[in-house]
């Protein structure tokens, strides 16, 4: 049975501090039920709002052929899937920013940009998370402690990284203490036991998908395991299940896009689970229930944006192949068409390396691509140079903000959220 575990916060002695800074007090901790063993019932709209989500996203699976580089499109899904998860926790990083600070990682000449380094990490321990934990035999804590490492190397706590955490954390509230915090985790002491028990359910096959990955994710953000990058984890998290399950073996869909806007409804369905008291008391049932529809609507969504992005993708493809003219098949040019979608952003090497094709190939290909408007040289670092899909990167940002909109529609529901600025044309 989820209790609250009473808990004493000492005064702190420390100089500049102000009094309620300072002020110790008695708190209360959640400690959730386990849940391997636990049974879930479902009602009717929850069971159908989750048979939808599921046929939804395996659709998009099964039937997204359009564009002929299939990995191009799981790559840029993926990609914003990590960069909408990085966007809730505050790290805000454009789409070019982030694409330029990728290519100069490999330079000599540019400066680090710490932000997005912390946001391309998140996109690496993503990838990594989904493509490395789809296929163990059997989802362990250190696997999750692994993409946690990821996520925070490279940034000021890389040294908490990896590492379960051992003081007590919450949410909301003074930075100093949780006298006044909206949300208390449990003690540290409870949460080995509880990651043991959140990987065992997430190892079952005995529920839906959509519902073992809203389950799996509510408890996780609910143990709060880490000092920080909780919030990315539990993201990845929901899609390495999802992969595990066999139901995205190919597209990841933004789900966290679509919780980023709604994040209102996201914090209070997180916070409708954690019930005090009986699993089976019918408040803690509805709580449950209410987050999974939630959750499956999030999916929904987030199918039906990605589907539709593909689409534009697809037809702009359409139209560079018109401007080129004729392009031989498994030319360089070609598969550049083919790979720019997870890539709007190259270097010559880069996309030699995109396209297996030589350095010559690629650079014979390059110019013939910027004088068809396909590509725009542009200057990473001091002096490298870099050439852009323009086009591509404009439409992804039409896909942040379509995503950002609770309607679907910026024009006429504005995005309830930050995003990236229309793009001029």
């Amino acid at each position: 049975m989820a209790t609250l575990v009473k808990l004493q916060w000492p005064t702190d002695t420390r100089s500049g501090l102000s009094r309620r800074e300072r002020q110790g007090c008695e708190f209360e901790a959640y400690v959730p039920d386990r849940l391997a063993e636990a049974h879930l019932s479902l009602n009717g709209d929850t069971a159908a709002d989750v048979s939808d989500a599921e046929a939804a996203i395996r659709h998009l699976n099964q039937e997204t052929t359009a564009l002929a580089d299939s990995e191009a499109m799981a790559r840029l899904l993926l990609r914003a899937e990590a960069v909408a998860s990085s966007k809730i926790e505050g790290l805000e990083v454009g789409g070019r920013r982030l694409l330029r600070a990728d290519l100069a990682r490999d330079l000599d000449d540019a400066r680090p940009d710490i932000t997005a380094t912390e946001v391309l990490n998140n996109v690496e321990a993503m990838h990594w998370a989904v493509e490395t934990l789809s296929g163990t035999p059997a989802l362990r804590v250190d696997d999750l402690l692994a993409v946690n490492e990821r996520l925070l190397a490279g940034t000021d706590m890389q040294n908490y990284g990896g590492k379960l955490r051992d003081e007590q954390n919450w949410i909301g509230g003074s930075s100093f203490n949780p006298c006044s915090a909206a949300f208390v985790p449990p003690p540290p002491e409870r949460v080995r036991e509880l990651m043991e028990d959140l990987c065992s359910l997430c190892n079952q096959d005995r529920m839906p998908a959509v519902a073992q990955a809203a389950l799996a994710h509510a408890q996780f953000e609910t143990i709060h395991p880490f000092a920080d990058g909780n919030g990315r984890t539990g993201r990845a998290l929901i899609h390495v299940i999802l992969r595990r399950r066999g139901l995205a073996p190919r597209f990841v869909p933004p789900i966290s896009l679509v919780l980023a806007t709604w994040s209102k409804d996201y914090i209070d369905g997180l916070t409708r689970t954690r019930f005090v008291g009986p699993p089976d008391d019918a408040a803690a049932i509805d709580g449950v229930n209410a987050w999974i529809s939630l959750f499956a609507g999030a999916c929904r969504r987030a199918v039906q944006d990605a589907g539709a992005y593909e689409e534009r993708v697809r037809t702009l493809q359409a139209e560079w192949r018109k401007r080129l003219g004729r392009v031989r098949k498994d030319s360089a040019a070609e598969l550049l068409i083919q790979a720019l979608p997870g890539a709007p952003m190259v270097t010559v090497q880069s996309a030699a390396a995109l396209t297996g094709r030589s350095f010559q190939a690629v650079n014979e290909a390059i110019p013939r691509l910027v004088d068809a408007g396909v590509l725009t040289q542009t200057t990473i670092g001091q002096r490298n140079r870099a050439f852009e899909a323009a086009e591509l990167i404009d439409s992804f940002t039409a896909l942040e903000r379509q995503l950002a909109s609770p309607g679907a529609d910026t024009l006429t529901s504005p995005p309830a959220r930050r995003v990236p600025a229309r793009p001029a044309n």
